[in-house]
């Protein structure tokens, strides 16, 4: 009975941990460009790297069950081997969320970062201290880990994800110390300082004003009211416009394009012409280079 009660604990204790997790990631390593070294360590990295993703608890605030967990993919392209232990690296990463009362699912995140280089020893374990980063692979992965829980509840209520655009922040201050590339603010207007900085700008706060009507008074409403869904997504756009005059915000409103332009496209085509053209010209003024993906709401 007492060896009964043991195990009985042993599994509740485990299965609080497993839902207190907030990522369900799929991570892959490629390293079909490395030729003639040893293959076992990307092995080694991308089972490290699932466990560092997965098994981690980012917010000790929030408890999330299993099927609220955060759907999302790390996948890693590795480009060159510098050193024994150190690579050069493209990472893809994507995130999505479910929207209410239907089976479609709308893209979050969709980010190539090509400014990644990074060291790895097979079998090591990737861990994270707090207030403190010990390699950029483990800077890079929770930064992406933060942002796509930020992005996330932002959807979900307004500034939601404040919590986690500020530990990305932290992040960022601490990897930018330490010199690491892809990292600096000041001198590239696309790396993860300078990004983080935008979402963390109060004159860009309308974006997540803008980030939580599309979603959740949008998206959300669509199966119960498809036209008024639809109008509430098309009367939050505007908002694009005002954010190119802010000067941070291109990094932003290219992330936006990238994963939400096709979807908005799509949305606006069952409006009416005169509400088309419209948000044709809008789109065209907010996204001049992207008049291909814009270019059905002409018709």
């Amino acid at each position: 009975m007492h060896k009964f009660i043991t195990i009985l604990i042993l599994f509740l204790a485990t299965a609080t941990t497993l839902q207190s997790q907030e990522l369900n990631a799929r991570v892959t390593v490629n390293s079909d460009r490395i030729q003639g070294t040893n293959k076992n360590i990307f092995t080694s990295l991308e089972r490290a790297l699932n466990q560092f993703i997965n098994g981690r608890q980012w917010s000790k605030a929030i408890t999330l069950s299993n099927n609220e967990r955060i759907d999302c993919t790390f996948s890693m392209i590795v480009l060159e081997q510098i050193s024994d232990n150190s690579f050069k690296a493209e990472l893809f990463v994507q995130s999505s969320r479910p929207v209410y009362n239907s089976s479609y699912v709308t893209t979050m995140l969709n980010y190539r970062d090509v400014n990644f280089t990074f060291e790895y020893i097979e079998n090591a374990t990737i861990e994270m201290q707090e207030n403190a980063l010990n390699s950029n692979l483990e800077a890079v992965i929770a930064f992406y880990a933060n942002l796509i829980i930020a992005l996330d509840f932002d959807s979900f209520s307004p500034m939601g994800g404040s919590v986690f655009f500020r530990q990305a922040q932290n992040i960022a201050n601490m990897a930018q110390s330490s010199n690491w590339g892809g990292w600096s603010a000041f001198d590239d207007n696309k790396s993860r300082g300078s990004m983080i900085n935008a979402y963390m700008d109060e004159s860009l706060k309308g974006y997540h004003e803008l980030w939580y009507t599309y979603h959740r008074k949008g998206l959300d409403e669509m199966a119960a009211n498809p036209d008024r869904a639809r109008m509430t997504i098309l009367n939050a756009i505007p908002a694009l416009k005002e954010m190119r005059l802010v000067r941070s915000s291109e990094i932003i409103l290219q992330m936006f394009a990238d994963a939400k332009l096709d979807e908005i496209v799509s949305i606006a085509g069952k409006a009416t012409e005169d509400e088309k053209k419209e948000i044709y010209t809008l789109l065209r003024n907010v996204f001049p280079s992207m008049s291909t993906q814009i270019e059905p709401l002409k018709k």
